[in-house]
């Protein structure tokens, strides 16, 4: 007996007055039914098509049951819409939405891949593909934007580390004193534009556990600077990192390449002097107030591996929290830009808080599931992720005149996505037959119709 013949049933004899039966027998039925939504977004991007282009297929052709853009497409569509393993996505081989999505028909249409299948998949790709396919991410974005916003002032860059603690024996996966742990430490790159408050993926790269912040950086930045330039030839770049980049050979690789920075610095007995006149200030304010109190100003500091001196940001803070003493707190920002000291940290630094919030949110398409052995099959992994993620902040995107505008990632897949669905597929079209009670009708209905859909 096959699975699909199989009846499940659950009896709650006592829960309401009368016996409620619970039969899971209902045929050509999903509960991702809005993730045709995803299949936009992607035509909108044709993301998974130029990151499969990427992938040389090396497989005998008369054996082949699966391509591998569907195995992409199955992979990438299944952790969007929450499957985030390859034991979840064979668990859906002939759940009707997947099957459609990767482009097979629903009702007759082969199973999808196995668990098997997909694990081999994920450990064929060499590093030369997965670097083809990471510019892929990027220029797909760009691209994207390029075509939404014609003229644009300035593209700002934000990059950050994160931790990936790991718990077995994958690659490279090495001990890090700062997080006290056996990790990757994967970079994550995003742009925003002008004065929208919005961050892009662009880029996710996977390194050791103990690499340093600015390992890899120069070269990630000068790529991804170079496709900005071929899109916006005149558009002023602003660069934001924080404290760990820190050092003198990417300060002279931003200046030569002409891009307005800002970089936290770490305090030191310098930099500290630099600052007592202001801290007493700062301590006097707070005094008075008796609230957190900070001051800004500015030095010229030059470290004795630089070449040159450079403006540094002074802010000096007293922090005062209840039933604790008041605190000194100061920080020091590094930057070649002209603005005011306040303006600069407060506007503009300061900022880094949302990118912050954006990491945070890439692992609710469970970037951090490197469980792999390799250490490239755990990058194609992170890059998968990386793609559902573009996916759904495209969705977010056409979002931005509903109430989904701000909406995490997880609320965009709960309220949008994870629909029952029955679908009927006949010789001309293909129905799905979603909720009539949809509370979120009107919003899927807007960001349907802005990836391409007639209402």
């Amino acid at each position: 007996m096959t699975a699909q013949t199989l009846t499940h049933c659950v009896l709650f004899p006592n829960v309401y007055d009368k016996p409620v039966v619970a039969k899971f027998d209902e045929p050509m039925t999903s509960s991702d039914g809005g993730g045709v939504l995803l299949k936009a977004a992607d035509k909108r991007l044709s993301l998974t098509e130029h990151l499969g282009d990427c992938i040389k297929d090396e497989r005998q052709v008369g054996k082949i049951d699966h391509q591998l853009l569907e195995m992409l497409r199955q992979r990438i569509y299944g952790i969007a819409c929450g499957y985030a393993d390859c034991n979840d996505a064979a668990r859906l081989r002939d759940d009707p939405m997947h099957k459609l999505l990767v482009g097979r028909d629903p009702e007759k249409g082969e199973a999808l891949s196995s668990q098997p299948t997909l694990s081999r998949f994920e450990n064929s790709v060499d590093r030369k593909e997965l670097y083809r396919m990471g510019e892929s991410l990027c220029k797909a974005v760009l691209d994207r934007h390029r075509k939404r916003l014609k003229k644009v002032k300035r593209v700002r860059i934000d990059l950050d580390p994160t931790d990936d603690p790991t718990h077995g024996h994958q690659q490279m996966a090495l001990f890090n004193a700062f997080y006290d742990s056996y990790c990757y430490l994967p970079m994550l790159c995003f742009v925003s534009f002008d004065r929208e408050v919005d961050h892009y993926l662009v880029a996710a790269v996977l390194r050791p556990g103990n690499a340093t912040a600015k390992m890899g950086t120069i070269g990630i930045l000068f790529r991804l600077m170079r496709e900005i330039r071929k899109r916006w030839r005149k558009v002023k770049i602003e660069v934001r990192l924080d404290g760990g980049f820190a050092c003198p050979e990417l300060f002279d690789f931003l200046e030569v390449m002409e891009v307005e920075y800002e970089c936290g610095l770490a305090k030191n007995p310098v930099l500290e002097r630099a600052a007592a006149v202001l801290m007493k200030e700062a301590r006097k304010l707070s005094e008075i107030s008796g609230k957190t109190e900070h001051v800004y100003g500015e030095c010229q500091y030059r470290a004795k591996t630089w070449g040159c001196a450079r403006r540094v940001i002074i802010k000096a803070e007293v922090t005062r929290t209840e039933g604790k003493d008041p605190k000194d707190n100061p920080r020091f920002v590094i930057t070649n830009r002209r603005q005011t000291a306040k303006w600069i940290y407060e506007h503009e630094y300061c900022g880094r808080g949302e990118v912050e919030n954006r990491i945070k949110e890439t692992f609710e398409v469970e970037i951090d599931r490197t469980s792999a052995t390799s250490f490239w099959a755990n990058q194609f992994r992170v890059l998968m992720s990386a793609a559902a993620y573009v996916l759904l902040q495209e969705l977010r995107l056409q979002a931005r005149d509903t109430g989904f505008a701000r909406a995490q990632v997880s609320t965009l897949r709960l309220r949008l996505i994870k629909l029952g669905v029955r679908v009927v597929a006949s010789a001309r079209r293909i129905v799905l037959h979603l909720p009539q009670s949809c509370p979120d009708f009107p919003s899927w209905k807007k960001i349907a119709a802005g990836l391409g859909a007639c209402t």
